[in-house]
């Protein structure tokens, strides 16, 4: 087991294209670290270096006290899982899982050893002697994992490797490889674009974006304390809502396009720093979950929107619907779908299975203050 430390780690490319900027990072030994991050945001390629696969421009990285910058990939001590499992369909499950003992010349009583304890590990003692084809996906994404856990490596990087999973599948798959990390200690690096895996996965989650380290903590804390507009947009599913508006000069109030969503004395003790926004823009972030349909007028801090569709999932509703404001986005850019650029004001809101709403009314919406997130338009970090 090791520590990993990125110090001002840079990746450029023959063209100028900078991967990745400066990362600044340590993982701690025996630490389960997910970096995700929208497609190209760098965090492959920080992978990639640290397994030796991809060279580095400038900085340093550590596994351990040992500089690893001009380390050759096999003098690493660093096992890699990979995305299509890469399994030598000719082999046995027992002959893929010790591959790398056999290339190591480790004698066969110990190699036996070593595979049969991984296959204990990962529930395939019934396998051993089956090839990779006549295996399902989680199966021979086991065998993938055990050729990983025989080496006994200080360092596992694994590379999206459950993407290949069915959504079922990939459930089961999640907790799977969490236990048999939190079992075996071993330092991890997991890479997925998937921020639902991320959260559910990981000690820390390193959220990257364009190359750049936005923010690295545990799962609740990036889910409550996103630094910047780019973090609180990509953590949670849905996403939260993000909307354009002024503070009042006291901020007890912040309007929303033509609607004042009122704000009681606990929001400005939660966000000290809003009374310097006094009479500014701000962005507003609302959590769906901080939504909920109110039959009472009596209910509080509220908005009216239009109801545009409710998806019934069983044990929630997921109401679409829109604001007369402006959706506010990482970068000013608005996203956009198969209808254009989208910043009508169109919001989610996650509330309970039994709520009496439907597409085409016009509803009013609770507002939890307490799940309020409020961020500087122009530098697009969060105020607290």
């Amino acid at each position: 087991m090791a520590t990993v430390t990125f110090s001002q780690l840079r990746k450029v490319y023959s063209n100028g294209f900078e991967a990745v900027h400066g990362l600044d990072l340590t993982i701690a030994n025996g630490e389960f670290m997910v970096f995700v991050g929208p497609s190209g945001c760098g965090k492959t390629t920080a992978l990639r270096m640290v397994a030796g696969l991809e060279d580095i421009s400038s900085g340093d990285l550590r596994i351990g006290d040992r500089l690893v910058n001009d380390v050759p990939p096999k003098d690493r001590d660093v096992a890699m899982v990979f995305q299509n499992y890469a399994l030598y369909p000719h082999m046995t499950v027992a002959e893929n899982i010790g591959f790398a003992l056999k290339v190591a010349r480790v004698p066969k009583a110990e190699a036996n050893r070593k595979i049969h304890e991984a296959a204990s590990i990962l529930g395939l003692n019934d396998w051993l002697d089956r090839k990779p084809g006549q295996l399902s996906g989680g199966q021979r994404q086991r065998v993938a994992m055990g050729r990983a856990i025989v080496r006994e490596p200080a360092v596992f990087l694994m590379d999206e490797p459950l993407s290949n999973l069915d959504a079922k599948l990939r459930v089961q798959m999640r907790a799977e490889v969490s236990r048999i990390q939190h079992n075996l200690g071993v330092s991890t690096i997991y890479v997925t674009h998937d921020q639902v895996e991320a959260m559910t996965m990981g000690d820390r989650v390193a959220v990257m974006c364009a190359g750049h380290l936005q923010q690295c903590d545990t799962a609740q804390a990036l889910y409550k304390r996103p630094v910047n507009l780019f973090v609180a947009s990509f953590i949670g599913s849905p996403a939260m809502n993000l909307y354009q508006g002024t503070l009042n000069q006291d901020v007890t109030e912040v309007k929303l396009g033509s609607q004042t969503l009122v704000l009681p004395d606990q929001v400005a003790a939660a966000h000290p720093e809003l009374r310097a926004h006094g009479g500014r823009g701000v962005v507003v972030g609302l959590r769906p979950e901080h939504l909920s349909v109110a039959v009472d007028e009596a209910v509080g801090p509220a908005l009216k929107g239009d109801v545009d569709l409710v998806e019934e999932l069983g044990s929630e509703l997921m109401v679409h619907f829109k604001i007369d404001a402006v959706n506010a986005y990482p970068g000013g850019a608005p996203l956009e779908d198969d209808e254009g650029p989208r910043n009508g004001g169109q919001g989610v809101a996650r509330v309970g299975p039994d709520t009496p709403v439907r597409g085409g009314e016009r509803v009013r919406f609770a507002v939890n203050v307490d799940g309020l997130q409020f961020f500087d338009p122009a530098t697009e970090e969060a105020i607290w």
